[in-house]
């Protein structure tokens, strides 16, 4: 007998404390409900990461993005504000921009002609003389919530908090990294792999309890015994002092020095930096069994001398991107097993994960009960 929806959120139990807790259950990585009540909660009610504050920068300059199947477009005023908009004509819905990036002084809709400002006030409509009850100024494109924190753009979708509220005490963890002075954009990729969203938070919540088995390169720098877990009201620093000796691979030795830091902001947002060396990860759901991760790495020194150790500090990350792939592709099809439901937690490792289990399970009974009270 099918499970509803209800049932399948309460299969997780998020009161237990973590050393008698349980993963979420295997059906949140597969059940369609799940990723339609995601949609509607976790990725619509947060703050979440679109993009970086110098693609617009100047005036006119704009990008466009996907948050929870809405399309977006962010964009600088010629009053210098910023602004979003979701990206759907006002006439028959057709994307108004369709471009990634770039610098436009009106955005006008492929599919009819409509032209609308960067602000996005409605300027023109194609042969529409004669349509009576129509207002312009009702007609521009609709508004989205946009704030900016450090080098990144937010948007929220349905969200009350300000953006600061959310964030809470994650501006004075990275407050020593002087990020925004000390640390420049350099190159962006971005990887498909074969897993549900929450799969890949999972692996990088586990306390670097898989690094030694599964990032042997990685490993050789890190002092694992050393290795350090704190949990926030919605986010989860890892830290590790940093070492390297004969043993160590000299690409990886040589591009992760002083200290490693690893934050992760709820749900799908993490920052990791070393001594000059920075990448962000923004954690995407495409589908049940598939999500994009964009890699976005930055480093203090801009000058051209810099770029090959850059190029080479990238390919470090590339590896361990490939071996974590290789591990979320695995653990998705063993999650489809009829041998696994759920499985237990690492005191010593796993809190990281165990706080995200349970925002999850807040957020989606938060959903639920405000569904039930509308219904």
């Amino acid at each position: 007998m099918d499970r509803s929806l209800r049932d399948v959120v309460n299969l997780y139990n998020p009161y237990d404390p973590l050393e008698v807790a349980w993963t979420i259950p295997a059906p949140w990585y597969f059940d369609e409900r799940i990723a339609a009540l995601e949609r509607a909660s976790v990725f619509s009610d947060t703050w979440q990461v679109v993009g970086r504050t110098d693609q617009v920068r100047g005036h006119g300059q704009f990008f466009t993005a996907e948050l929870a199947g809405e399309p977006l477009v962010v964009a600088r005023g010629d009053d210098g504000q910023l602004r979003a908009f979701y990206n759907v004509c006002r006439h028959h819905a057709a994307a108004v921009v369709t471009e990634a990036q770039g610098c436009a002084k009106q955005f006008r809709c492929p599919y009819h002609g409509w032209t609308y400002g960067i602000d996005g006030t409605l300027k023109g409509m194609v042969e529409f003389d004669g349509v009576s009850n129509f207002d312009r100024a009702k007609n521009g494109l609709v508004p989205v919530r946009v704030d900016t924190w450090e080098n990144f753009v937010f948007v929220s979708l349905e969200g009350r908090a300000a953006l600061l509220d959310f964030l809470g005490i994650v501006p004075k963890l990275v407050a020593p990294l002087d990020l925004s002075k000390k640390l420049h954009f350099f190159d962006r990729r971005v990887y498909t792999l074969n897993c549900n969203w929450k799969v890949y938070v999972d692996n990088y919540l586990d306390g670097g309890y898989h690094v030694p088995h599964a990032h042997k390169g990685l490993s050789s720098v890190i002092e694992y015994t050393k290795y350090t877990i704190e949990n926030f009201e919605r986010a989860c620093l890892q830290s590790s002092p940093l070492s390297s000796d004969s043993s160590s691979e000299v690409g990886v030795a040589a591009t992760r020095q002083g200290r490693a830091f690893y934050l992760w902001l709820y749900p799908n947002f993490m920052i990791n930096a070393y001594e000059g060396v920075m990448d962000t990860n923004l954690v995407l759901p495409l589908g049940v069994d598939r999500c994009a991760v964009v890699f976005d790495y930055y480093f203090t020194d801009t000058t051209a001398a810099a770029e090959a150790s850059h190029k080479e500090s990238i390919a470090v990350s590339e590896k361990v991107q490939d071996e974590d792939m290789a591990i979320c592709d695995a653990v998705q099809r063993g999650l489809g097993s009829r041998a696994y439901v759920a499985g237990r937690l690492s005191v010593r490792r796993e809190a990281g994960e165990h706080l995200f289990h349970r925002l999850l399970h807040a957020d989606f009974t938060t959903a639920l009960s405000r569904a039930a009270t509308a219904g």
